[in-house]
């Protein structure tokens, strides 16, 4: 069994989204290292414009591998504020560096109570591992 990096600073979503608190009521994701390795190879990926509005759980972010075309949910409720333009021209990111320059897309919460709320439902990183395990 190979053994998936999991960063314990980052939240987890059951469906394989991480989530890094930026501050200011913004946050990063992208997809786990485990999803990653499930997929296999990126070769595209479909971002959302700047400026679409989600809520959790909303479909996000579209990735096509050699094996399949799958999405990403938003494990958190805001508006797209930034995009992973790198990844238009090099989805391989993801597969290389899902925790860093692999990242998907910023989202900024309108309601810092709402996300706290998101937040606190997310798994930490011994949580995630046991469900990946």
């Amino acid at each position: 069994m190979t053994e998936h990096s999991t960063p314990a600073d980052l939240r987890y979503a059951t469906d394989h989204e991480w989530v890094h608190e930026l501050g200011g009521q913004v946050v990063r994701i992208g997809i786990t290292d485990f999803a990653q390795s499930q997929l296999g190879d990126l070769v595209y990926v479909k971002l959302p414009e700047v400026g679409t509005e989600v809520s959790a759980s909303d479909p996000l972010v579209e990735v096509e591998s050699t094996k399949s075309v799958s999405d990403v949910f938003a494990p958190v409720s805001g508006t797209v504020t930034k995009i992973n333009d790198a990844l238009e021209g090099a989805p391989e990111l993801v597969n290389a560096q899902p925790y860093g320059s692999g990242w998907l897309v910023e989202i900024t919460a309108s309601d810092g109570a709402v996300l706290a709320g998101e937040l606190g439902g997310l798994l930490d990183a011994e949580g995630y591992r046991a469900i990946t395990g």
